[in-house]
């Protein structure tokens, strides 16, 4: 769900920064660039976890910061496809059921991969239809998710008004499976 990826960057350090301590001034400006972003195809970026190497430092003609060649690793979120997450229900709608972590909301259970013989009620919760009764998805209620895809979709040029906002990452998971869904249906 977490992994640690190499990074090389070339920085522009502002003056402003020239009076901290230089490894701290990086840190301080790699984490204002990169976290709490997602990074296309690596995943949503966590923290900085260490600087690797430092060169340069030149101040280019025309401009009054210097420029570093930085190599460090980043602490990302990217769950891999096959692992089982668990995470809470916060919204169900024609389309599926929506999901959250608490530092990220973008995962989505389309209606095809929940259990065979869901239906929607009336007042919007969906209802797995088992052998042994109904069995309701509950809003925020844990539930045991197997991610089986991940998309990094391209920023659209135009937008709906009324649009959802845009989602740089978004997982799709699968609540059909032996011991996936809800929480509360595997606990006798």
């Amino acid at each position: 769900m977490f992994c640690l990826s190499l990074i090389e960057h070339n920085l522009r350090l502002p003056p402003h920064l020239l009076n901290l301590p230089l490894v701290d001034a990086i840190k301080d400006e790699l984490e204002r660039l990169f976290v709490d972003k997602v990074i296309s195809n690596l995943g949503l970026c966590i923290s900085v976890y260490d600087i690797r190497s430092l060169e340069g430092g030149f101040i280019y003609p025309g401009e009054g910061s210097s420029t570093y060649k930085v190599v460090f690793r980043l602490l990302l979120f990217r769950p891999f496809i096959g692992e089982v997450i668990c995470a809470k229900l916060k919204a169900s709608d024609a389309t599926g059921l929506h999901l959250t972590l608490g530092f990220f909301n973008d995962i989505h259970i389309p209606v095809h991969l929940l259990p065979k013989e869901s239906k929607m009620g009336e007042d919007g919760i969906w209802v797995w239809k088992h052998e042994y009764g109904d069995l309701a998805m509950d809003l925020d209620e844990e539930v045991h998710v197997r991610v089986t895809k991940i998309n990094y979709p391209s920023i659209p040029v135009e937008q709906d008004a009324n649009a959802q906002p845009f989602a740089p990452m978004q997982i799709i998971g699968e609540i059909y499976g032996d011991g996936l869904g809800l929480i509360s249906w595997w606990a006798d």
